[in-house]
């Protein structure tokens, strides 16, 4: 046998000496390059994130329990159409459950549609029951309806089925009554503790330490938290600190004033980072392994298994020596309950938080009834007579005198004060408000007053040139009246708290 023989075939060539399955392989090797992204993946019925170039926590979207071909199709459509919007792809998944849901229940015996031109308004009503049976008081049950209403008004959209019945809809009435909770503020109490310097120094990890500080200075929530970009801070005209993050929620960048202290541990952060990562890092939080570049950003759960354990170490009770359970949203809603109650103005609010409505703020508001409250207690209230006006916040009508003026305010507001009459009770003084005994006034309204003292004396005056005796008797008691109310409220504006004699 010849030298050359022995030698191996070039791996070019396909030669007798080379095995068949090289070739096969050779082969699928080039077909999968050429076939790649959706190429590779749309035909198939669990798309791998992965291979789109989505990073992501769901890893795929599965469609391979939707036995309809028809459906499984729009599914497709509909999901791949979302992602390319930029949709997360948590939201794309949930949306495809929603119909793989949507499809076992149209494969049931008792329902067996078979074509889209059959998915009608009767058999909606047939679905909403079969949901109401399964999911009734969860919060999935709206989500199933929802989600399943924007699947059909993509399809007519895009044209993508014609044979879609204009009457395959749900109404605003098919939705479940949503549960109007409170917002879940954390109490003083709690508060006070998470905050003492002594449990803040707890943290093990700095980086820890300081997501904590801007979850509750600034209101962010977690998943933009960890996201925050490395160069996070900007400056206005004044030189005032900004925190500038992105909005994952709204898809927008947002800016939230932060204090001078937030600013120095944020910049001893950065230090730290160009220790371990010289060359920079485009994250302000890091993974701290499997991470060499410091590209990637910090898992939230790992931020909240490590909160858990901060809160057992510090060991956090609330107002009844009960351990407290914390989530890390729930530093959100502390700040704008807080906001609210401070008298901070709604729309600021918002701003802060980066609403995108005023509905969302307003959810904080509903808290501000605390505040309006203590601000009546505390102001010195008056009658026509300017006698003071006491409400006892401790007696046994108090909640029920809180209620009326509320309502008095409300339903019965004056320019100069509000009627502290019942609502149920007509006035039998023609509006003549301050001659009525059920006229109640703060000094808040002594511009107001001031104001109509001086029209007062002008009519008093030129009813007397004239002669009309009538009106000058008429408006004599509420010039009076007016001049007592305004006597009595100046004791409260005077700033050493003396009597100011001067009523005009």
């Amino acid at each position: 046998m010849s030298e050359s023989s022995h030698m191996p075939a070039d791996p070019g060539e396909a030669g007798p000496e080379r095995p068949q399955f090289q070739l096969h392989a050779g082969q699928r090797t080039e077909e999968s390059s050429r076939r790649c992204g959706w190429d590779s993946e749309y035909d198939r019925d669990v798309w791998r994130l992965r291979e789109l170039g989505i990073k992501a926590k769901v890893a795929h979207i599965l469609f391979d329990r939707i036995p309809q071909p028809w459906l499984k199709d729009l599914a497709k459509r509909w999901a791949r159409w979302r992602l390319s919007t930029g949709l997360g792809a948590e939201s794309a998944a949930s949306g495809t459950r929603v119909l793989t849901y949507f499809a076992q229940f149209l494969a049931s015996p008792a329902v067996c549609v078979v074509r889209l031109d059959q998915v009608d308004r009767p058999l909606l009503e047939r679905y909403l029951a079969q949901l109401h049976a399964d999911y009734s008081g969860r919060v999935v049950h709206r989500h199933f309806i929802g989600q399943l209403n924007l699947f059909f008004l993509a399809i007519r959209q895009h044209g993508w089925d014609d044979t879609l019945p204009a009457s395959a809809v749900f109404f605003h009435e098919d939705f479940p009554r949503r549960d109007e909770r409170l917002p879940r503020a954390l109490s003083e109490t709690v508060m006070t503790q998470l905050e003492h310097p002594s449990n803040l120094d707890r943290w093990k990890n700095p980086a820890h330490r300081l997501v904590t500080l801007i979850l509750m200075r600034c209101g962010l929530r977690i998943t933009d938290t960890v996201r925050l970009p490395h160069d996070c801070i900007v400056h206005d005209a004044d030189g005032a600190p900004y925190l500038r993050y992105l909005n994952h929620k709204m898809k927008r960048e947002a800016l939230v004033p932060i204090d001078e202290e937030l600013e120095r541990e944020i910049r001893d952060h950065q230090r730290r980072l160009r220790d371990r990562w010289p060359h920079g890092t485009p994250v302000l939080f890091p993974r701290p392994l499997k991470n060499s570049k410091g590209h990637e950003p910090t898992d939230d759960n790992v931020y909240r298994t490590a909160m858990h354990q901060w809160l057992k170490a510090c060991d956090v009770r609330d107002e009844h020596g009960r351990l407290v359970k914390v989530t890390p949203h729930q530093f959100r809603h502390t700040l704008g309950t807080r906001l609210i109650n401070r008298d901070v103005p709604q729309e600021v609010v918002r701003r802060i938080l980066d609403h995108d409505s005023h509905m969302m703020t307003a959810h904080y508001a509903r808290l501000s009834d605390t505040t309006i409250r203590r601000h009546w207690e505390r102001a010195r209230k008056v009658d026509i007579t300017g006698q003071a006006v006491t409400l006892d916040p401790e007696g046994p009508v108090a909640e029920a005198a809180w209620a009326k003026q509320r309502l008095g305010r409300v339903t019965q507001a004056l320019p100069n004060g509000f009627c502290g009459l019942p609502v149920q009770k007509t006035c039998p003084h023609a509006n003549a408000c301050l001659t009525c005994p059920m006229f109640v006034t703060t000094s808040e309204f002594l511009p107001q007053h001031r104001q109509q003292r001086q029209q007062l004396l002008q009519i008093v005056s030129a009813a007397e040139a004239r002669g009309q005796l009538r009106v000058v008797e008429m408006n004599q008691q509420v010039l009076g009246n007016l001049d007592r109310i305004i006597t009595a409220l100046e004791v409260d504006e005077a700033p050493d708290g003396t009597e100011v004699s001067d009523a005009g």
